[in-house]
């Protein structure tokens, strides 16, 4: 009988899948997807974490054990990045379900069986790999797509002495983002402010205080330019609409103004909600010429997985056709199990047929996407996903089991489609080093199944430590919240119609204008508060002065890994505080 692949310390100069390599992927790795997660249901989007898993890697493998291959560390981030593929996976959809269970009409969501919940998102992520990895020739041999973050990991791979200062900068900035948070908590408290316009005696409407916290600059700072449309979207609230109406409003919206708080739950949030819906769509119908040629690609991929040298270079594609139909079995008894029965074998069957045909487009498509643009429609994908299955299963058990079902079966899918375009950025990676493909399929296995559990402990310890919990004011977590406002709309449609409605035309829109993501983050900006907003956008403009006047190599070489230590940082000190809370009391 076969044994499963082995992992073996190869002699010579340049050793790669090593066990060294992939105890560092884990630790580095459980590092980045707890500080990435936080910052996510912080800030509303997900941050790539194979860069900062390459620098650490060289910090670690060359600076501390004196290593220097970089097929080695390409191993190590392969491993690291699939660890944090959860952060972006998750974050949509169970959140929700726990933002949900703080309704009335939702609260026994919240019973919610971890055990399976963790098995789905594993399995997701395994199905994911196994769908993406016959893409591999096809996609980057033959199509050359190029794979941006890709790019930039191989540079850095490359550069094994560059590699090790940037860690050391790295770690310098979680230093100062530990001693600097740690003294707002002393002096000021968790999700503390500055009082800006208050001390500048300007209009209450105007809503311009900051927020103290260095992980958010750190954000702004990674996004650059391309972050003022994040800000863009709390200018317009809070610098146009506010003022207007002030002046123009009739007497209960000018009373409202004078309490900007009220002004952003009411008005705001709601339209921020619906431009996150019209984006997430219109991402989907903007994205159908990279659809088309991601199904183009499947084609040629079927036709080039096969022979000796596609033998050598991928895993085979009988022990992944093996790993999907093992896949498949455990979601349907996944999904009857969540469903306590309720939903019958039928019902089970389908959300599990359903969820995996899903992975296979979707993850097929994401690749594609960022492939071409390192741009994801992964929120519109994971929303599609969970609709399907919601309007699927609905009438065949109560409401509860319905959302709980279609949900737990929704988050195996994020994570399925969210692993495929990590693997295929990784791949990338390996391509333009040398590294040997099947190597890397190994180790993005041996790395999805550790992300899954620490996410989901995460958002647990946070909900619960947290005032308000997830999607609270000190736990936004505004694509969750999206997600959620629209299963309400659809199980009671106790929404607020209007508002929802023309934020969704204005993402729409934003969407189909050719320009990326920027229907997301517009709406993402009128959903946040305005603090969280401004002091983002100060990272902004400081990672655009560094590159007007200190060059681009300043900012990528030693700005980038100061502002990605001050987001480590700054998410150990919060969780640290979220898991003090729970084991001692407080908040």
């Amino acid at each position: 009988m076969k044994s499963g692949p082995r992992i073996t310390t190869i002699q010579g100069p340049y050793p790669e899948f090593t066990w060294i390599a992939v105890l560092v992927g884990w630790a580095i790795g459980a590092l980045i997807t707890v500080s990435v997660a936080y910052a996510a249901l912080m800030l509303g989007f997900s941050i790539e974490g194979s860069e900062l898993a390459a620098i650490l890697g060289w910090g670690v493998l060359r600076g501390v054990m004196r290593r220097t291959s970089i097929v080695e560390n390409n191993i190590n981030q392969t491993i690291a990045s699939a660890v944090n593929g959860a952060s972006s996976g998750i974050m949509f959809s169970v959140p929700a379900l726990l933002i949900l269970s703080k309704q009335e009409q939702f609260v026994d969501l919240a019973e919610i069986n971890l055990p399976l919940l963790i098995l789905a998102a594993v399995t997701g992520c395994i199905v994911g790999l196994c769908f993406v990895i016959p893409l591999r020739k096809q996609l980057i041999d033959f199509e050359r797509l190029p794979y941006p973050g890709g790019i930039a990991v191989a540079a850095i791979l490359k550069s094994p002495g560059a590699g090790v200062k940037k860690a050391l900068l790295l770690l310098g900035g979680i230093l100062a983002a530990v001693i600097i948070q740690s003294l707002c908590l002393v002096l000021y408290g968790d999700h503390a402010k500055w009082l800006l316009g208050k001390h500048l005696g300007l209009p209450a409407f105007l809503n311009l205080n900051l927020f103290l916290s260095i992980m958010t600059i750190g954000v702004g700072y990674l996004s650059g330019r391309g972050g003022l449309w994040f800000g863009a979207g709390g200018f317009i609230c809070y610098l146009v609409l506010a003022p207007l109406l002030s002046l123009l409003g009739d007497p209960a919206m000018v009373e409202m103004t004078s309490n900007p708080d009220q002004l952003r739950v009411e008005v705001f949030r709601p339209t921020g909600i619906g431009m996150l819906i019209g984006a997430a769509i219109g991402g989907i119908l903007a994205a159908l010429p990279m659809i088309l040629g991601a199904f183009g690609a499947l084609r040629g991929a079927s036709q080039r997985t096969a022979g000796d040298v596609a033998a050598k270079d991928e895993l085979p594609l009988s022990l992944l056709a093996a790993m999907v139909a093992l896949g498949s079995v455990l979601i349907v008894a996944i999904a009857w199990g969540v469903g306590e029965g309720k939903i019958g074998w039928g019902r089970a069957v389908l959300s599990a047929g359903l969820g995996i045909a899903w992975i296979w487009i979707a993850g097929v498509i994401v690749a594609e996407c960022i492939g071409r643009t390192n741009w994801s429609p992964l929120s519109g994908m994971s929303l599609i996903a969970v609709t399907i299955l919601i309007f699927a299963l609905k009438g065949g058990t109560d409401t509860l089991t319905t959302i709980r079902v279609a949900m737990i079966v929704g988050a195996t899918v994020c994570l399925g489609i969210s692993q495929a375009s990590d693997m295929m950025l990784d791949l990338k990676s390996g391509y333009l080093i040398g590294a040997i493909p099947r190597r890397q399929q190994i180790a993005q296995m041996i790395g999805t199944w550790l992300g899954p559990i620490l996410v989901v402990w995460l958002m647990f310890v946070l909900h619960q430590s947290r005032p308000g919990g997830m999607g609270g004011d000190r736990l936004p977590a505004p694509q969750a919240q999206a997600l959620a406002s629209t299963i309400d709309a659809i199980v009671s449609g106790n929404v607020p119609a209007f508002r929802y409605t023309a934020g969704a035309i204005l993402g729409l829109m934003l969407a189909m204008s050719g320009l990326g993501g920027i229907g997301v983050l517009v709406g993402l900006g009128f959903y946040m508060p305005f603090d969280i907003v401004l002091t983002y956008t100060i990272g902004n403009l400081l990672r655009m002065a560094s590159d007007r006047y200190f060059g681009k190599a300043f900012g990528y070489e030693i700005g980038v890994p100061i502002a990605a230590g001050l987001i480590v940082g700054e998410a150990l000190v919060g969780v640290g505080g979220a898991f003090r809370a729970i084991a001692f009391g407080g908040t």
